[in-house]
């Protein structure tokens, strides 16, 4: 019988919120993890990004309350490395600052698993600067100190408080949320002037992030006036001071809301990267994927593709090309590749021309050096087939390549016009889901943690109804691209919101409009 191989176990330092401040080597361990061990605190962005076909384990632990004890969480790390698996333990912030990361490794190191360490941003220096306070200036101070602000079981805060309050310097407490009043005694106590500048910030580098800014003597009461509960991280110096001038992230459009896409994953990224430009957080939670009818599980369409694409080069008359999404450009392209048909065969069609539904998919054709003839003023189906009925010869054949079940409305004005056209499914639709995260997004939509979900074809809004069963869609305040989509989301209940234009750039317009902002703001 062959020996089982030991795994290997990464500590990841996930930063302090923001998923933008997670390091790209974290990011690479994540994608290539068997096993997630994640704590309580850590954002549905950065979990939406985590593989869905890793084993995920919640050890949950927050202040006063662990899910898991910390003795166990050492035994699972051990436990799923032993089984071969690649292990990685997801930990806020830095695992080496007050995460117990060493109480982790020391069960590994005894027992030889194999372990890597990737440091993560500390919440001690991002979450200040995210609030525009520097730990160190060269007119204010030399130095800052990390502490722990977590009273022991007997209630007691084990610091020198006397050296602190000597050195002058900027203090940065963790986790000392409850005992903040305590703090700020002490260090009073201690010698430090009561009009130091101090400050809380709850939930830094994320888009709920709020702070107090006071002195030591007044800090608890500002504290509890603003209702700041935890996580937070309380800073103390001078540099607090510098908050007025230096705060920056509340300035940009969008910041202050939570956004989820339910776009596909391929399609996503640069819509998101937009949002977060413009200070959203952004929860990528596609609903639907794209399967190329070559690779799909419809049998009864494997074969029509290479059928559609032989009669089209065997049409006598004109020819023209359409398009309704940038998937569709994709998967065309792809699947010629697949199937070796050279394109100078197909450019070499008689009357050859390009339509696009939209800029999104001119773009996408342009990327093969093919620009669109054809683009209608509004990116919808129906205005796509009236401009081709307005624009071609009776004697063309349009193509139709597009996903299966496309809009009907395309077809109609073809058919009003008598053009001849082929309808080819090139690609078919199927709904994702991620089980792990379901009860997180309720939870998230019951506390009003998400502020929009934006749709981009009515396909994304049954996926999204898909992953989220009997649910309360009221809840939900959707964004859609479109006429067509705002109609499947009306099916549900939810608030709508419906972008001026069927584009990317104006549903972030909408959004922007909606926080009582514009794009102006740079």
């Amino acid at each position: 019988m062959k020996e089982q191989t030991t795994g290997k176990v990464t500590l990841v330092g996930a930063g302090p919120g923001d998923v933008g401040l997670l390091t790209q080597k974290g990011m690479q361990a994540i994608k290539e993890a068997e096993v997630l061990v994640y704590d309580a605190l850590l954002s549905l962005e950065l979990l939406a990004l985590c593989p869905k076909e890793a084993e995920w384990i919640n050890v949950g632990k927050r202040s006063n309350c662990h899910l898991v004890p910390q003795e166990e969480i050492n035994e699972i790390l051990l436990e799923k490395a032993k089984e071969g698996k690649n292990v990685v333990r997801l930990k806020g912030g830095d695992p080496f600052v007050f995460g117990r990361g060493g109480e982790e490794l020391e069960l590994l190191a005894k027992e030889g698993v194999p372990f890597e360490i990737v440091p993560g941003i500390t919440s001690s220096i991002a979450v200040a600067a995210y609030n525009g306070i520097p730990v160190t200036h060269r007119d204010y101070t030399s130095s800052f100190h990390v502490v722990t602000g977590h009273k022991k079981k007997n209630g007691k805060l084990d610091i020198n408080f006397k050296a602190l309050a000597d050195m002058e310097a900027t203090l940065v407490f963790l986790m000392g949320v409850a005992a903040l009043e305590t703090i700020c005694n002490r260090l009073m106590e201690a010698g430090m002037d009561p009009d130091t500048p101090a400050a809380i910030l709850e939930k830094g580098t994320t888009c709920r992030q709020r702070r107090a800014v006071a002195t030591v003597s007044t800090l608890k009461a500002e504290a509890d006036k603003q209702e700041i509960k935890s996580p937070a991280v309380i800073v103390v110096g001078k540099v607090c001071s510098l908050e007025r001038d230096f705060s920056w992230i509340e300035k940009k459009p969008l910041f202050g809301k939570q956004i989820l896409l339910t776009r596909p994953k391929v399609r996503a990224s640069e819509f998101a990267e937009k949002l977060r430009k413009l200070g959203a957080q952004v929860i990528e939670l596609p609903s639907i994927d794209t399967v190329p009818v070559l690779a799909g599980e419809r049998e009864d369409l494997k074969g029509t593709f290479e059928k559609e694409i032989a009669a089209f080069l065997e049409e006598k008359g004109a020819v023209c090309a359409a398009f309704t999404s940038p998937q569709g450009v994709s998967h065309f392209f792809a699947q010629l590749r697949e199937l070796k048909v050279d394109m100078r065969k197909i450019l070499a069609t008689p009357g050859l021309s390009f339509a696009a539904i939209g800029t999104g998919t001119k773009k996408e054709l342009e990327k093969y050096n093919i620009f669109a003839d054809y683009v209608p003023e509004r990116y919808y189906a129906r205005e796509l087939g009236k401009l081709l009925a307005e624009k071609l010869t009776s004697d063309t054949t349009v193509y139709l390549f597009r996903a299966m079940q496309g809009s009907p409305e395309l077809t109609e004005e073809l058919k009003k016009a008598k053009l001849s056209y082929k309808d080819v499914a090139i690609y078919e639709t199927v709904y994702k889901s991620n089980p792990m995260l379901t009860e997180k997004l309720e939870t998230a939509f019951a506390q009003e943690d998400i502020d929009y979900v934006t749709f981009t074809s009515a396909s994304t809004v049954k996926g999204f109804a898909e992953t989220l069963k009997n649910f309360d869609f009221t809840k939900v305040c959707a964004v859609c691209i479109g006429e067509q989509t705002a109609k499947e989301a009306e099916k549900y209940g939810m608030k709508i919101e419906i972008a001026k234009e069927p584009s990317i750039a104006s549903m972030i317009e909408l959004l922007c409009e909606k926080a009582g902002r514009n794009l102006g703001w740079n």
